[in-house]
């Protein structure tokens, strides 16, 4: 259980940076809350929250489950949880971006 807890409070504290960093800009952004889901742009507003509410659901993982950064199980389990949802959200927002740049949604 330690180790799926610290790969999703990687997996949390990476998708809090976009959304955070969105909603502050005051920019629209996809979000799960979007119209299609995931393609469509939600509020700044509505992104500030959701960054928050990730940022604060992985923080409270990480104090349940404390890691001490280096080459142990525990670090490498957090890192790659934001590795994988980093690596995979990139690449579809990717899409998202270029299909909005060709007119298409």
């Amino acid at each position: 259980m330690n180790y799926l807890a610290l790969f999703f409070a990687g997996a949390l504290l990476c998708n809090s940076l976009p959304h955070l960093a969105m909603g502050l800009a005051g920019l629209p952004f996809p979000t799960p809350f979007a119209k299609p889901r995931g393609k469509g742009d939600s509020s700044p507003h509505v992104n500030f929250h959701w960054g928050l509410f990730n940022l604060v659901v992985g923080v409270l993982l990480l104090y349940a489950h404390p890691v001490t950064p280096g080459w142990n199980g525990p670090f490498v389990v957090l890192i790659a949880g934001a590795l994988v949802l980093g690596d995979r959200m990139s690449r579809r927002f990717g899409e998202v971006q270029r299909a909005k740049r060709q007119g298409g949604q």
